[in-house]
């Protein structure tokens, strides 16, 4: 693994462990909140989270994926999300896997473009929650190059694309905003964000 390649598993593992402090800090009372994503609750959210990665993680170990249907957070939203986590770390930590092409229905990409393709979508996932329930992701260097290294990366993937189905229309917001919330504005969300948006 080169060392560009390394950075990208070290980011996705810095985003997905400040993603555990938000799902551990989560209140009882705040899992049937909305949430930025239309129609979803925060129990919702977290479950499409913790099934996302467990998709990503079977896929590249050529594995099936677990039913649409399943309840992938069951009794311990917290330790579903961190054991789905290691998961998908140990996908992407697996030698040789990131130059590897996969195919989905997705298409068909490198081992590095789904890591990346993972880490946008985690990371606007991860703002929703944070404002879901009144929680702030750390604004440290690492979360922010990452979420500037993404909305890069979805500019250039979403560039010309129909967003039906998938994203609502970019947000307007400024342009010396920090990544962290330009992206989520590029993925069609308020930026900022209120349960009466």
């Amino acid at each position: 693994m080169n060392k560009d390649s390394q950075s990208s598993v070290d980011s996705l593992e810095h985003a997905l462990r400040l993603g555990g402090r938000l799902v551990e800090n989560i209140a009882s009372r705040q899992w049937d909140a909305h949430t930025p994503c239309s129609e979803c609750t925060v129990r919702d959210l977290l479950a499409h989270v913790v099934g996302m990665n467990l998709v990503f993680a079977a896929m590249l170990a050529g594995k099936r994926p677990p039913p649409s249907a399943a309840d992938v957070l069951g009794g311990d939203p917290a330790g579903a999300y961190a054991r789905s986590a290691q998961l998908l770390l140990d996908a992407f930590g697996v030698p040789g896997v990131l130059e590897q092409s996969f195919q989905s229905p997705m298409g068909t990409a490198t081992g590095l473009e789904r890591l990346q393709i993972r880490s946008y979508d985690l990371l606007a996932h991860l703002w929703d929650l944070a404002q879901a329930t009144g929680q702030q992701l750390e604004n440290d260097p690492v979360l922010q190059a990452s979420a500037q290294q993404a909305l890069e990366f979805a500019g250039g993937q979403l560039a010309g694309v129909d967003r039906a189905g998938r994203f609502a229309p970019p947000q307007p917001i400024s342009g010396t905003a920090a990544a962290l919330d330009q992206l989520p504005a590029f993925l069609g969300r308020p930026v900022p964000w209120s349960p009466n948006c």
